[in-house]
């Protein structure tokens, strides 16, 4: 897959005192973008739970260049920036972009995958790491070791 782009709905809940989108929200954004392309390749949360394993992040960080408020049109994409052959590990990188084209922030996470019956990190099987492998790649990608 080259790309994927979800469009997102501002809400007046999205909203700060600023009259800008509260920084938390970039982060349910990213989330809700991740989940959006797992559940369009197949790999949904009842998927999950029947392999028993899940991902969870490391580390999430945003860099906010552009202001985004009330009127603006959103839309977040993801690419995978880097990973283990068997993607046991990986970091994800999101744009958002305001009004089509300007790039508003980059969200980047670091992550893996839980076995949620042992309680500890797992490698995915089969059908998580072929998602995670046709996930859009960032041009920099790189293998992990």
């Amino acid at each position: 897959m080259d790309t994927f782009l979800l469009p997102i709905q501002l809400r007046w809940a999205d909203i700060d005192a600023n009259f800008h989108v509260r920084h938390s929200v970039y982060y349910d954004w990213g989330a809700m973008c991740r989940m959006e392309f797992l559940r369009a390749m197949g790999l949904t949360e009842t998927v999950f739970h029947q392999l028993q394993i899940g991902p969870i992040l490391f580390r999430e960080e945003s860099r906010f260049k552009r202001e985004l408020q009330m009127g603006d049109t959103v839309a977040i994409d993801l690419q995978l920036v880097a990973a283990r052959r068997d993607f046991s590990r990986w970091t994800i990188r999101h744009q958002l972009f305001k009004n089509t084209d300007t790039l508003a922030a980059i969200l980047t996470v670091d992550g893996a995958f839980l076995d949620t019956h042992l309680r500890k990190l797992a490698i995915p099987p089969a059908l998580a790491s072929d998602t995670f492998g046709a996930m859009p790649r960032a041009a920099e990608f790189t293998w992990l070791h």
